[in-house]
């Protein structure tokens, strides 16, 4: 979490250089100490200050090094004291090897070691010894970071293939129910077509020509929207069984229950006057609740979920909230949800929700818990044609 509104420096940052000054400034006033010689305040500050550089490692790396070992050798003139190799190098070196170039990282690796030892043990550049030790540390850090950055990329393209192939999922699934829903719409008016253009008794000639031509346009769509739906469904298993009727906000009840037999405590409240849905949009409800008490039960532990669905004039507003343990805060058992394999799911409700033209808002709760909540417009009287059940 960023601690200022430009983003210069968060809180680890600070955190490491505040660190970084306590470590070096004890190594300082114990060689002072060992060698009977005053803590000087002006060698003191110069070492502070080169661990406050620190601060702007993550966005400068290169000048924050830099600015390290001048201020580090720097207290080393000031105040000569024992050979050693302090924390604000190691660290500003290593963030250098994490985010730079090689190039740039390799010119690093040679300047440190001279500059670093510069003025210690009261010669120019140190004692040969010492060049050799710190050069040794330093290719030591530099091939940790190399290590790291390269685990970094390697976990970064993992995550976003994992992340590809669950947008790619969830999209197949959405395609079998848009499949079953429009198909059905195309199917039956097709049938009213053909029905009319069959009993019609008066004006035949004009009315079958204008139905012959819908009937025929049903047909081409429902073929082009089968064709379609292949493509996007194409390397799935072929499925055995035949399919289930799509769930709506009819059966919110149903896994509701289901919740509360799998041990977590789940309320369920209507508010508004509750009124059919498009079966796309009351299936986009079913999936968000569904998600959403998935997710409670694998990461809320003993926790309560509450369902709230809210029907407005020209939308429907569904919330999932639980009071699992942990907050917002960084680092919290809620703020991790959507990071894991849940994310994954947030990611298909987001598209889910996107599809209909509305909002999903997921994130943990200052008070502890998580809320998952989707906005869906619905125009009046949208659902009244072929809505769904209205839930009970």
């Amino acid at each position: 979490m960023s601690t200022r509104a430009d983003g210069l420096w968060t809180r680890n940052d600070a955190l490491v250089a505040v660190g970084a000054a306590a470590v070096d400034l004890t190594g300082f006033a114990l060689d002072t100490q060992f060698e009977g010689a005053p803590l000087e305040v002006t060698a003191a500050f110069l070492v502070t200050a080169s661990a406050l550089a620190l601060l702007a490692r993550r966005r400068h790396p290169v000048l924050a090094l830099a600015a390290v070992l001048v201020l580090v050798a720097v207290a080393n003139l000031t105040c000569a004291v024992s050979p050693h190799f302090g924390l604000a190098p190691v660290v500003a070196l290593y963030s250098v090897a994490v985010a730079c170039r090689p190039a740039v990282v390799t010119a690093a690796a040679l300047v440190t070691p001279p500059l670093a030892t510069l003025g210690q043990g009261g010669l120019p550049f140190g004692s040969a010894l010492n060049v050799l030790a710190n050069a040794g540390a330093t290719l030591l850090v530099v091939a940790t970071g190399l290590v790291v950055k390269r685990w970094q990329r390697e976990t970064e393209a993992n995550r976003m293939l994992l992340a590809d192939r669950a947008v790619a999922e969830e999209r197949r699934r959405i395609a079998r129910e848009l499949h079953d829903i429009v198909a059905h719409h195309i199917t039956t008016m097709q049938l009213m077509a053909g029905g009319a253009r069959a009993n019609l008794d008066h004006d035949r000639e004009a009315a079958r020509e204008a139905l012959v031509t819908l009937e025929g346009s049903g047909r081409m769509a429902l073929g082009e929207m089968r064709q379609l739906l292949d493509v996007l469904r194409a390397g799935e298993e072929p499925e055995t069984a035949p399919p289930a009727p799509q769930p709506g906000a009819a059966d919110l009840e149903r896994i509701v229950a289901e919740s509360r037999l799998a041990g977590m405590e789940t309320r369920f409240t209507v508010h508004g006057p509750v009124r059919p849905l498009p079966p796309t949009v009351g299936l986009t409800v079913f999936r968000v609740v569904q998600e959403a008490l998935t997710n409670a039960r694998k990461h809320a532990g003993n926790a309560r979920a509450h369902v709230r669905l809210t029907y407005r004039p020209d939308e429907v507003a569904v919330e999932v909230r639980d009071d699992g343990p942990g907050s917002g805060a960084a680092g919290g058992p809620a703020s991790a949800r959507p990071a894991g394999p849940a994310g994954y799911g947030l990611i298909g409700m987001r598209e889910r929700v996107a599809l209909q033209g509305g909002t999903l808002e997921a994130a943990p709760l200052d008070e502890g818990g998580f809320r998952v909540a989707a906005r869906l417009p619905v125009a009046a009287g949208a659902g009244a044609a072929r809505g769904e059940e209205s839930p009970r």
